[in-house]
């Protein structure tokens, strides 16, 4: 596991924090696989022949990715992308495309049955008593279905805001809904490319949280690099023998 890295953080003049949500506070592909094994379980009992198309996973995914290059407008939204997906493999199995909604549903909720990184309860306790945060995320988790709405004073999702990260508007709009600066704010996320560069071209300080070995490739470092909300705490100000 990478150790904390600082390279000229502003304490002072955080105001704010902003979080990315998937492999940020939970690991996301746990949670998705589970979720798309519910949906074929529902799709075996009411669409038997869309199961029998997509019987792993792959193929689902493969399908996926077939509806992104048709529907390329619904880039920033995955739940639509999603939706569609399923409609797409309906259609070609030959069953009632209508059934994409009842079973975009189902998978839907099973994909908001998280489980959030051991460290991320008390660090996100310490946080929220310290600084308002705001969730800001290109996936379709929900706050208050995830349950971990009682720490965030609000969240932004690309699908409901019509842009995605890295695009700085995104940025800027989580920062103004808590009232301060993007200059203000610390954003912390995994993704180097869309939550560390997307932060940095916004105005605001990054921390990059990288649980695994992963170099940064990118180009302007972000002010902090952290192996878990844990360490992101101590770098600023919490006891080193945070619970």
């Amino acid at each position: 596991m990478p150790e904390t890295f600082t390279a000229g953080l502003d304490l002072p003049r955080i105001a704010a924090i902003t979080l990315d949500l998937d492999d940020t506070l939970w690991p996301v592909w746990p949670t998705i696989e589970r979720a798309e094994g519910v949906l074929h379980q529902w799709l075996q009992q009411h669409a038997p022949r869309t199961a029998e198309l997509v019987a792993s996973p792959a193929e689902l995914r493969a399908l996926r990715i077939a509806t992104e290059k048709e529907r390329s407008d619904l880039a920033h939204d995955l739940a639509a992308l999603r939706r569609e997906s399923i409609r797409l493999a309906l259609r070609r199995a030959g069953e009632d495309p209508a059934l994409a909604e009842p079973a975009f549903e189902v998978f839907y909720a099973e994909r908001q049955r998280v489980v959030l990184y051991e460290d991320a309860a008390p660090a996100l306790d310490w946080l929220a008593a310290r600084y308002p945060l705001v969730a800001v995320s290109n996936g379709n988790a929900d706050l208050a279905l995830t349950g971990v709405d009682r720490w965030f004073r609000g969240g932004l999702s690309a699908y409901r805001f019509g842009v995605a990260k890295p695009h700085a508007a995104i940025f800027h709009a989580a920062a103004a809904s808590v009232d301060v600066l993007p200059e203000q704010v610390l954003h912390v996320g995994d993704d180097a490319a869309l939550d560390v560069t997307g932060a940095l071209n916004a105005g605001m300080q990054a921390a990059w949280l990288v649980r695994d070995e992963r170099p940064w490739a990118e180009g302007a470092r972000p002010q902090l690099i952290v192996p878990d909300l844990r360490a992101l705490c101590v770098a600023l100000g919490a006891s080193a023998d945070l619970r």
